[in-house]
């Protein structure tokens, strides 16, 4: 008994063992017209397999490509459409540059202290307050992810005064949060399961 790990590997497994053996046979035909015939049978073989939302053109463009890549770009035919390069298609794209910036507390993360920046610029003090008030909101939220046992108001305003150079101020007098973590998991949750009814 042969199993399919000690047989060649396959290069498109969504098509099947099946249709790669086709297309062995087919790079062995000699008479050209013939493995011409095979390899339009084959291609409409492999439309039946996978279904398509695309075009007729997109999805035979596809296939005729699939086909070439199946057969290493060894078969000779005359393909009715263009063939990607093999190069092409192995080719890697180049890596994103990951832009590394340093973060003074890394479990508020990058976006907390661009906000804060930003609302720092801000010479309305009702807009700076509304930013510095949601920033807070967010800012206890990633403490709860982050450490529940540090989960501090106070922490909270004190590290909003240091990001801002202290200019800016969370009157925790004057300002109450928004529910975080269980208990707001809990809320959210309970208006999931009326919607349901």
């Amino acid at each position: 008994m042969q199993y399919n790990t000690q047989r060649e590997q396959l290069v498109m497994p969504e098509y099947g063992r099946g249709i790669q053996m086709m297309v062995n046979m087919a790079l062995q035909i000699e008479n050209r017209e013939e493995r011409q015939r095979c390899a339009n049978t084959i291609v409409k073989l492999m439309a039946g397999l996978l279904p398509s939302t695309a075009s007729k053109e997109d999805e035979a463009h596809r296939l005729w490509n699939h086909l070439a890549r199946i057969a290493h770009y060894k078969l000779d035919i005359d393909y009715p459409v263009s063939i990607v390069p093999q190069e092409e298609v192995q080719a890697h794209p180049a890596p994103l540059p990951y832009p590394m910036k340093t973060i003074k507390r890394r479990h508020y993360g990058y976006l907390v202290e661009q906000t804060l920046d930003y609302a720092k610029t801000l010479d309305d003090e009702e807009a700076r307050k509304f930013i510095t008030e949601s920033v807070a909101n967010q800012m206890k939220q990633d403490l709860f992810i982050w450490n529940r046992d540090s989960m501090d108001n106070a922490l909270v305003a004190q590290d909003i005064e240091r990001y801002s150079d202290g200019k800016l101020h969370l009157d925790l007098d004057d300002f109450t949060f928004d529910s975080v973590g269980e208990s707001a998991l809990q809320h959210i949750d309970g208006k999931k399961r009326k919607k349901r009814k």
